[in-house]
């Protein structure tokens, strides 16, 4: 069987640095193979570009394993293209058909700011680890696996929450920029496990401020979740509310012990 070929037409927004203005820019893709991978198209662009004496197009992109998160981008419109719970560097070109012509975008949110091209920077997201998204222990040889038994519900939840890969497409998708999913995940995958009680409150009450720094807020639109290349479930969401009122509470009454 014949390997099906495609010719597509790519709107590619284009910016030199943070500081200069951005527009989009028409390259024909020529000769793509429906099983390439959208990263690799780019890449087969890239070649073409480079070997005219062009500017290749800088897009973020690390694993191509649907891992790490770093490959977001808009795709006509849609953070990580077309197809659900789908990281783009595992979104085929099959997806798309002979002639179409295709707008590619870097994240569009105030948090992210475009360096150069498709790649924005997604800072604030460390930003919000750095204030809690941790667990404290002494240092020294590693304990038994099952020294502290972890009940089935809870490790199970914890997975879910640990899927987050940190892509940012829930922010991009949100009409608020909000980062409650990114958040709630980063909260829940501590919060639900035993190792992770000892600074529950805190850690709930410094990520959830910290966030309020620099994105908008949530109005339950519910396109994080459909963006969400993992299916983050919108339930953290609201395990983070309850969580961070009983923090409120909870720290401040911990502060009136201490004074």
């Amino acid at each position: 069987m014949s390997e099906e070929m495609m010719n597509l037409t790519l709107e590619v927004w284009r910016q030199n640095s943070a500081g200069a203005p951005g527009s989009f820019e028409t390259y024909a893709a020529r000769n793509i193979s429906a099983d390439m991978s959208f990263l690799e198209m780019l890449d087969v662009v890239n070649e073409q570009l480079v070997s005219d004496g062009n500017e290749p197009i800088e897009f973020p992109h690390d694993c191509r394993e649907g891992i790490c998160g770093t490959c977001g981008m808009m795709i006509n419109g849609q953070a990580h293209g077309p197809e659900t719970a789908t990281a783009t560097c595992q979104l085929h070109m099959r997806k798309f058909s002979d002639g179409d012509k295709i707008v590619i975008e870097p994240w569009r949110a105030a948090a992210f700011p475009v360096l150069r091209d498709l790649i924005v920077d997604r800072s604030p997201l460390d930003r919000v680890i750095e204030a809690g998204g941790f667990v404290t222990a002494n240092t020294g040889s590693a304990p038994d696996a099952n020294l502290i038994p972890v009940p089935k519900d809870a490790s199970e939840s914890a997975f879910d929450a640990a899927a987050c890969i940190g892509c940012g497409a829930c922010v991009a998708a949100c009409p608020n920029s909000a980062g409650q999913l990114f958040t709630a995940a980063k909260l829940w995958h501590l919060n639900s496990l035993p190792q992770g009680q000892a600074e529950r409150w805190q850690r709930t009450e410094n990520m959830v401020e910290t966030m309020e720094e620099f994105f908008g807020a949530c109005t339950n639109h519910g396109e994080c979740h459909d963006a969400c290349p993992k299916e983050i479930s919108l339930d953290f969401i609201a395990y983070m509310n309850r969580d961070y009122v009983k923090s409120k509470v909870k720290n401040r009454r911990l502060l009136g012990q201490r004074s």
